[in-house]
C-alpha cells in the first residue's frame, strides 16, 4: 500500500510505500497527485519514506507511475528519501523520471531535517568553520592477483557530498599525498550512482583528489572529525601505518567523532584506547562482513577478513543482509558495512560533530 498527503503549506508531496505495491496503489496516488496540480502549478518537493522497500519491481513501477510529472511538465525540484534500504539503487531509479530534480538521501528517522531541505533547498548545515578529514589509502596492489585495488569511490563521493553540502570543509590526505589509486572495479557503468557522477564531474573534487595532503602532515587538533573511505586498499597500508593509528587515537582522545565504512574500519585493527586495550574491545562496531567479501571472491585474497577481526578484537559485531544499510555509532566511533552505508555513515558523523560542537 501508499500513504499520501500534502505537507501543507509548504506543498509537499509526501509518500510512504510499505508491503507489496498494486496497480491500484499506483493509480490512487496518480489521481490524489493529478487533483493537486489542477489546482497548482506544481509540488514544492517530495518526501518519500521507507524502512526498507517491497521490491526494486515494485519501485521502479511507482516510479514509472509518477511521470505524469514530465508529461505534464510540471515540476518537482527536489525528492527526499528517507530510508535505511540501499539507497544507490533507489536514487538511480527515481532519477530517470526526474532528469532535473536534486535528489538527497536522509537515514532513516530524519525525515524532520529532509522537510527543511524541502523547504529550503539545504540539510541541516554544518557548524560554520567545520572541518572534516577524509583519510584515503595509497596502496594499489590487490594481493598477488596482479590486480589493481585502491579506494572505493562510492564510499569517497558519496560522504564527500554529505560534508561539502552541509557546508563542510573538506580536507583530502593520503599517507603518499597526491593522486590516491582508485580501485577500477568501482568506476564502471554498474557501479556508478549520482555522487560518482557529480564528482567525476566536478573539477575543485578532482583536484582534491589529485593532491591529497601526505598523512604525516596533517593533525587531529586542526580538524572537527575524520573519515575513513574503504575499498581494499586500507587493509595492505593503513591498518598497518603507524600515523594512520596515531590519528585516530589523538582525534578519539580529543574527543572528535570518527567514521570508517567498508573495508575502512580494518584500519582499526592495532589501534588503542587509553587503557592499552583495543580501541573496538565491547564497542559496537560493523564492517565489511565475510558474506560480502566471499561474494566478490576475495575472501583468500585480503589480508585479513574485516568482520573477523574486529570480532577478535573484542569488537560487538553486527551486520545485515548483504550490500543494504548498517551503521554503527557507539560513542564517538561510527562504522558502516558496505559501500551502501558510506553517506548514511557521514550523516551520522556530521550529526556528532554538532552534537559535541
Amino acid at each position: 500500500m501508499i500513504e499520501y498527503n500534502i505537507v501543507e503549506p509548504a506543498g509537499i508531496l509526501r509518500v510512504k510505500p510499505s508491503g507489496a505495491l498494486t496497480e491500484q496503489d499506483f493509480a490512487g496516488l496518480t489521481r490524489f497527485a493529478d487533483d493537486y496540480l489542477a489546482k497548482h502549478d506544481a509540488f514544492a518537493g517530495m518526501l518519500i519514506e521507507a524502512q526498507a522497500f517491497p521490491g526494486w519491481e515494485s519501485f521502479a513501477g511507482f516510479a514509472s507511475h509518477l511521470r505524469f510529472v514530465r508529461d505534464h511538465q510540471r515540476r518537482i525540484e527536489r525528492i527526499a528519501i528517507v530510508t535505511d534500504s540501499a539507497i544507490a539503487h533507489i536514487v538511480e531509479i527515481l532519477a530517470k523520471p526526474f532528469a532535473a530534480a536534486q535528489i538527497r538521501h536522509f537515514p532513516f528517522g530524519q525525515s524532520d531535517d529532509a522537510l527543511v531541505w524541502l523547504k529550503n533547498g539545504t540539510k541541516p548545515a554544518a557548524k560554520a568553520g567545520t572541518k572534516i578529514l577524509v583519510v584515503l589509502t595509497s596502496h594499489d596492489r590487490l594481493g598477488d592477483t596482479g590486480r589493481k585495488t585502491g579506494f572505493w569511490l562510492e564510499e569517497l563521493a558519496a560522504p564527500y557530498y554529505v560534508f561539502i553540502d552541509a557546508g563542510a570543509r573538506v580536507t583530502l590526505a593520503s599517507p603518499k599525498g597526491g593522486q590516491p589509486p582508485l580501485d577500477p572495479a568501482s568506476d564502471t557503468p554498474d557501479a556508478a550512482s549520482l555522487a560518482t557522477r557529480r564528482f567525476k564531474d566536478d573539477p575543485a573534487a578532482q583536484a582534491a583528489l589529485a593532491n591529497t595532503v601526505k598523512l604525516d602532515a596533517v593533525r587531529a587538533a586542526d580538524f572537527d572529525a575524520v573519515f575513513y573511505p574503504g575499498g581494499h586498499g586500507p587493509l595492505w597500508d593503513l591498518a598497518e601505518d603507524p600515523k594512520s593509528i596515531a590519528l585516530i587515537q589523538d582525534a578519539l582522545a580529543a574527543g572528535k567523532p570518527l567514521a570508517a565504512v567498508c573495508h575502512a574500519p580494518g584500519v582499526l585493527r592495532h589501534v588503542k584506547s587509553a587503557d592499552g586495550r583495543a580501541l573496538v574491545s565491547g564497542k559496537a562496531v560493523t564492517g565489511f562482513a565475510n558474506t560480502e567479501e566471499r561474494a566478490v571472491g576475495l575472501s583468500d585474497t585480503v589480508p585479513f577478513l574485516v568482520e573477523d577481526m574486529l570480532a577478535a578484537e573484542g569488537g560487538k559485531y553486527s551486520k545485515v543482509a548483504d550490500w543494504q544499510v548498517h551503521v554503527v555509532t557507539d560513542g564517538l566511533l561510527i562504522t558502516g558495512q558496505n559501500p551502501a552505508s558510506s553517506g548514511p555513515a557521514a550523516q551520522a558523523l556530521l550529526d556528532k560533530v554538532r552534537l559535541h560542537s
